[in-house]
């Protein structure tokens, strides 16, 4: 049995037993959580030196290297974590889900990280705002590290993943965290934090683990602080108002389990294949992880001329699947996550069924988990509810099973069962199986108002769909009112969650010092040697050249369309064009963007390796012909990436401010270049 401890201040801190924590499949005991008090003072004031000292050293380049390295290191180290996964009554299908989501959401951060902040510690939001005519007065935003610690408390089903998918954005952001696992499932986490502390990658005061209780540590934090929340709606609310946090204003962020709903649309049928499509959605959804997900389905709202198809083949589906422990062939679904759980969710089954709603399916149809010594486990039977009036039934939208447990519900026409999807007040995730367009046009944005992410299901999305149960990184994961009203992941908005906002105003000169990005207006620095022909280290924000002028004539215009297959006519037809708001022919915006390059570029092999896109391209004013236009290119922002190419010479993003002006030097185009630019070594 396994003793565990809590890492706190670079150690490990506990060796008195406490509770003992039983397998969910045989009910034999698993691990002890330790007696030992922590000492959170000592926790706050390392995560405060060490912590941010250590993390603060590191740009947000250099950390999301850091989470892409831990993610290798804990993917080539997953089998040690799916064998005691194996305890929460988890099978392999479900511990991939935690383990390996967790791992793969460090490296989408890893990634995000690296392609969309800067280097440095100051993320330029913009856009840079003028406030005077003259232009000597300007502001802009910025985001940079709060300076606090990220207290991250999570819930039993998802020990790795739910601590890995907050730690990742926060890390990011340069912010320390504690986490706080579940203690139901707080061995599996302790095994990972383990891991991640044995690797050396993070730097000291990164991350520590409290097993156990919160004891004082919520009273200590102070406004730079946040605290992220995932578990019950009401914890959530008692959390919410802890007075500390008030006082403080510590930003506090909820995700909570919410009756989720699966809208079957009145335009399919049951010869329809969406109509297979929403029974298997449903039923995977009570299935996966024993149902045990804040984003299962709770409420399945169907026609109420097919409410008995979809209960038929429900049933059907269900009979099908082997209950037991993983490790037995054929097993499709394991344990709740404790035997406190199994009682809660009896008791919250009986509740459902005393409020009226009937019972479909459930142990009474020959429920058996397969394994030596379940008897003594926290299994429980895939049960599905009927609610025929759920217009009257209060407690189907009120009264969550956190189980494997849905209720099926019988409406008649869209909008009741748009109004009973949002009698969940407020729901983390939603799906409409349907097969048209309008019915999703006219259902999604209703919806949406209830839900934090909405997934429509047909036929063709079926085929890739990552399923109505799955937070991805890339998308925001919460919801509105019950389902706690918080945001998490979301690309890198989750990174931002963890920064703080300011405004900042001052002459372009001032701004550009301040970002770290060339700001038009700020002083430029202008050499004899071509801003091209600097490597990456050597090449100074600012940097400029304004380059020669060409007069724009007739025979370009033909040229370009020849070469372009563009006879648009206001590039070629004279009278047509004279009809215009421009009164004229016009140059091509592609050949101004053309002729462009061919004034600033230099052409002779540099450390300039490639020119990948453009960004905030506009053709501001037209380019007739006889226009002489010429251009400014100034280094506008630098970012290391830390990345070598295949014969080991290391590489930057530049990214170059564009202004192409005419004869009366007016701004006709404006645009970012992004290059690849070499380093020296």
């Amino acid at each position: 049995m396994m003793q565990l401890q809590s890492f706190i201040a670079g150690r490990w801190v506990g060796g008195e037993a406490a509770q003992v924590l039983r397998s969910a499949i045989n009910g034999q005991p698993v691990a002890r959580t330790h007696a030992e008090a922590i000492d959170f003072g000592e926790a706050l004031a390392h995560a405060r030196g060490a912590g941010l000292a250590g993390l603060m050293a590191l740009d947000f380049q250099q950390r999301a290297q850091r989470l892409k390295a831990l993610a290798k290191y804990l993917a080539e180290r997953k089998e040690q974590l799916y064998a005691i996964s194996a305890h929460t009554g988890a099978t392999r299908a479900d511990s991939w889900i935690d383990i390996e989501g967790g791992t793969g959401t460090l490296f989408a951060y890893a990634s995000m990280g690296s392609g969309e902040l800067p280097s440095g510690n100051v993320v330029h939001e913009g856009p840079v705002v003028p406030l005077s005519k003259q232009g000597g007065f300007a502001a802009t935003h910025i985001l940079v590290p709060r300076g606090g610690v990220a207290v991250h408390i999570n819930a039993f089903n998802f020990p790795i993943w739910g601590l890995l998918e907050k730690f990742a954005p926060s890390f990011l952001a340069g912010m320390p965290c504690i986490g706080k696992p579940a203690t139901a499932t707080s061995y599996l986490t302790e095994a990972v934090v383990r891991l991640i502390a044995e690797s050396g990658i993070l730097p000291a005061g990164s991350l520590q683990l409290v097993i156990g209780g919160t004891g004082d540590l919520l009273d200590r934090l102070q406004g730079p602080d946040v605290v992220t929340f995932t578990g019950s709606a009401d914890t959530a609310a008692r959390l919410r108002v802890h007075p500390n946090l008030i006082r403080h204003s510590v930003p506090f962020n909820a995700e909570a389990d919410s009756l989720n709903c699966a809208i079957l649309a009145p335009d399919v049928s049951p010869d329809d294949e969406e109509f297979d499509l929403f029974v298997k959605e449903v039923a995977r959804e009570m299935t996966v992880k024993a149902g045990q997900k804040c984003t299962a389905i709770r409420r399945a709202i169907v026609p109420r001329q097919h409410i008995d198809a979809v209960a038929q083949k429900l049933r059907a589906r269900l009979a099908k699947v082997v209950v037991g422990d993983p490790s037995v062939d054929g097993v499709k679904m394991g344990a709740l996550a404790s035997h406190a759980q199994q009682a809660d969710v009896a008791e919250r089954v009986a509740l459902l069924a005393a409020s009226g709603a009937e019972t479909v399916f459930s142990a009474r149809d020959g429920f058996q988990p397969q394994g030596t010594g379940t008897a003594e486990g926290a299994f429980f039977a895939p049960t599905l509810l009927l609610a025929l009036d759920p217009l009257r039934n209060d407690a189907v939208h009120e009264l969550e099973a956190f189980g494997p447990v849905s209720t099926l519900m019988a409406y008649e026409g869209l909008d009741e069962a748009l109004a009973l999807a949002a009698r969940g007040q407020g729901s983390l995730v939603g799906t409409l199986v349907t097969r048209s367009p309008a019915i999703a046009a006219r259902a999604i944005p209703a919806a949406a108002a209830h839900h934090g992410r909405m997934l429509v299901l047909d036929r063709e999305a079926a085929v890739e769909s990552t399923g109505h149960g799955s937070p991805l990184p890339m998308l925001k994961h919460g919801g509105p009112g019950r389902a706690g009203g918080g945001e998490e992941l979301g690309g890198i908005r989750a990174v931002k969650h963890y920064l703080q906002r300011a405004a900042v105003q001052g002459s372009p000169t001032m701004l550009a010092a301040v970002t770290g990005e060339y700001v038009r207006g700020a002083k430029r620095i202008e050499t004899e040697v071509h801003p091209f022909r600097r490597h990456f280290e050597d090449l100074q924000i600012g940097e400029s050249l304004l380059t020669h002028r060409r007069t724009v004539g007739e025979a370009d215009i033909v040229a370009f369309g020849g070469i372009s297959g563009d006879y648009f006519y206001m590039h070629f037809d004279a009278i047509a064009a004279k009809d215009t708001q421009f009164g004229q022919r016009i140059a091509h915006g592609y050949f101004v963007l053309s002729a462009a390059a061919g004034l600033f570029v230099s052409p002779a092999p540099g450390p300039v390796l490639a020119n990948y896109g453009l960004d905030t391209l506009r053709f501001v004013k037209p380019v007739a012909i006889g226009d002489t236009i010429r251009a400014r290119l100034t280094a506008k922002r630098k970012i290391d990436r830390n990345k070598v190419d295949d014969k080991g010479v290391g590489q930057g993003v530049v990214a170059w401010d564009v202004e192409v002006t005419n004869q009366h030097d007016e701004l006709v185009a404006s645009y970012d270049i992004l290059t690849l630019v070499a380093k020296r070594g």
